[in-house]
Parts: C-alpha cells; structure tokens; sequence
C-alpha cells in the first residue's frame, strides 16, 4: 500500500506564507501611511507627490486594466503547459499577493518616504503591479522546477533587486522607461534565465514533452492572449508621464501599443507557417507575438515613435518568438544549459534589449519642436535643459548593461 505523500512541505509553505504575512501586517502598520494627493495643501515639498501617486490624474478603470493584466495576462502565461497548467496558475496568484505588498514596501522607502513614514497612493499599487509582473516573468523560465516554498524565495529576492534596478535607473539616472522595456521585460527574463543555469536539471524534458494531453493549454493561451489585447494598453500607458494641461504622452503609448499588437500578430503569422510542420498556428504562439510586440515598444511607447514606426517594430517583434524557438531555444539548452520552458529569452528579452535600442535611438532623435509640451513630459531633463538629447540617449543606452548586470548577478545569488 503506497504511503500517503508527507505533510512536512505543506507545513513549511503554512509557516512561511504565515510570518510573511505577519511581517508584511507589521510593517504596514508601522510605516504605511495614505498619501496626501486628495488634500495638495497637506503635501510636504519634501515629497514628491506628483510622480509617484498621480492620484488626482489617476482613473480607476486604468487601474482596474493593469491590476487584470498583471494579475491574468501574466498568470496565464506560465499555464500553456498541460502538464503545470492548474498548479502554476495557483503560484503565479500566490507570488502576486506577496511581491505586491513586498514592492509596495520596498519601492515606498525608496520613492515617498518621509519623517519615518511611507506615502502610498493608486500609482504606487500600478508601480507593484509592474514590479509583480516582472517575478511573473522570471517564474516562467523556472517552470516545473519550483516548489511555492522557492517561488515565494524567488519573489522575495526578485522584487528586492527589481526595485534597486528601477531606482537607479529611474531616479537616480533619469532613464525613460514607462513600459518596462529594461525594468520589466529585460531584467525578468535576464534574472529568470540565469537562476534556471543554476538549477540545470539534465533531465527536465524540453517544451513540447512537458505538454500534456488536450485543449487545456490552448484554453489558458486564448484567454492570455485576449486579456493581452484587451489590457496591455492600458499597462503601457500607467505610468506615462501626465498632467492636469492637454499635453499627456498617454494617448502615444496608448496608439503605439494597439498598432504594434496587431502588427506582431500579422508577423507571427508570416513566420510561423514557414517554421511550423503543421497547418495551423497555436494560440501559444499569438500569445507570444503579443507580448513580444509590447516588450519591443517598453521604452519608446510614449516616445514619438509614428503609427508608422509602432507599425514596423510590432512586425518584427512578432518574427522573433517563432525563429527563437525553432534556432535559440535548442541552442540555449544544449550550450548554455539554461532550460526555458515559456521561452522568456524569445518573448521578453530578446524584444526587451531591442525595445531599449530603440528607445534609445528614439531619445536621441528627440527635438522641442517634435515633441512640445510633451518633451518635459517623456524627458524632462532635456526640457529643463539639464542634459542635451544626446547625453539622455548615453544614459538610456548605459541602463542595459547595467540592468543586465543587475539581474544576472542576482539570478546567480538567487539560485
């Protein structure tokens, strides 16, 4: 008679998830306070109550669309597999319950705290939000291979160096970034990968075996993919620069989002048809091209990119999943020995170094007369004269080595 499975990792995950709670109570309780935006007058000068908690401009159904999309959009990602599908849905809410108070705490001391208190708004829920979505990422390189025990682990570290990451970038450089392009969609990946080279395991089975039976994949990836569609333009224009005049980069990064996603949808099925052995293209893969397309506009999607220029970088960020998964993925297995089950290094870095290029190039060609109310908006350092567009677009180009660093340095003390 087969013994009944032990209770002791159940215990270890009740305890943890116990006196994580606990302390996130504590720490809430001590230092978290609700921001002044509703009364301006009980704004202190020493706090910065108009970047981070945008609350006055902050409308609740955009909220409502990034809290789905992080929360779905991304969950739904680590589900494609048959095998993993209902059990990573499970963690993947579990990791968004913790890194969203844990990044809210940690990004607060960073960004709004003031005479021993954290100041915390709307937008500082939208900023852990982005933060969560990152650990999302990461978890999808670790597929199969975690328990709730590590994940919660990884999360905890995760969201610690994310915020680091960010705030340097951010703050401290002046980088424009409102999509994620580095902060989210690079360093997840990055971090992600290089903890999955640590625990190599020769054994796991590649993509396709791990798949069980029946539609169930399909299922979540259609419903990734239409959360995706539905939510992500209003993800990358949360943290867009605005103000109260009608000058707003937000419809920009709206427009770009909608046309780069159906751009990269067309090109998946230019590409896919050529590389797949049967006739009909995979809801997995549109899932796919549409994150690919959004991780390609992170950077430049408040920037004045064109219709045209959303247009061109969508198609060919809806080329490089199908080609990465048929060249790079097998090629970073038998290599590297990094096992990539969601493919993060096709979906999200590969069109998240790209997306920082481009954004780059973008900032460089940035000019007062192109971009006028909105340049103090997108870059304000520009506007106020503090830098020239080309020591701004140094700046931009320096943050990807740096984040690089960042992630990968920590996916090794991580794993």
């Amino acid at each position: 008679m087969a013994e009944p499975p032990s209770i002791t990792p159940r215990l270890w995950l009740s305890g943890l998830c116990f006196l994580l709670q606990s302390l996130s109570i504590i720490f809430f309780a001590t230092f978290v306070r609700y921001g002044p935006e509703r009364s301006p007058n009980l704004c202190p000068q020493q706090l910065n109550c108009s970047w981070r908690n945008q609350d006055l401009a902050f409308q609740p159904p955009r909220f409502r669309d990034v809290h789905l999309q992080a929360l779905l959009g991304f969950g739904l990602l680590v589900a494609f597999l048959g095998r993993y599908g209902p059990g990573s849905v499970a963690i993947s809410i579990l990791l968004v319950a913790f890194a969203l108070q844990w990044a809210t705490l940690l990004q607060g001391f960073l960004y709004s705290f003031l005479n021993g208190k954290i100041y915390v708004g709307a937008q500082s829920m939208v900023s852990a939000d982005f933060c969560t979505a990152a650990v999302l990422i990461s978890t999808g390189a670790l597929l199969g291979r975690l328990s709730p025990i590590q994940a919660l682990l990884l999360t905890l570290l995760g969201v610690l160096l994310f915020s680091l990451n960010e705030y340097i970038l951010l703050s401290l450089l002046g980088v424009s970034d409102s999509g994620g392009s580095l902060t989210v969609h690079t360093f997840g990946a990055s971090f992600g990968l290089m903890v999955s080279r640590i625990l190599h395991q020769p054994r796991v089975g590649k993509r396709k075996g791990q798949q069980g039976p029946g539609q169930q994949p399909e299922v979540f990836a259609v419903l990734g993919t239409f959360y995706l569609w539905l939510f992500w333009p209003s993800f990358a224009s949360a943290s867009s620069s605005s103000s109260s005049s009608s000058a707003s980069a937000e419809p920009w990064a709206v427009l770009n989002a909608c046309f780069a996603l159906a751009a990269s949808t067309m090109g998946t099925f230019v590409i896919s048809p050529l590389l797949s052995e049967g006739t009909a293209l995979s809801m997995v893969q549109l899932q796919d091209a549409s994150l690919a397309g959004m991780a390609m506009l992170g950077m430049g999607g408040e920037m004045l990119l064109t219709p045209f220029g959303a247009l061109a970088a969508g198609f060919l960020a809806g080329l490089l999943p199908p080609l990465g998964f048929r060249f790079l993925t097998p090629l970073l297995s038998s290599k590297l020995k990094i096992q990539d089950p969601c493919g993060v290094l096709n979906v999200h870095w590969v069109p998240g170094v790209l997306g920082a290029l481009l954004g780059t190039l973008l900032t460089l060609l940035a000019t007062a007369d192109a971009y006028g109310g909105r340049l103090e908006l997108v870059l304000p350092l520009v506007a106020q004269g503090s830098r020239t567009v080309a020591s701004q677009a140094l700046c931009q180009l320096c943050a990807l080595p740096l984040t690089l660093l960042m992630a990968t340095l920590g996916g090794c003390i991580t794993g």
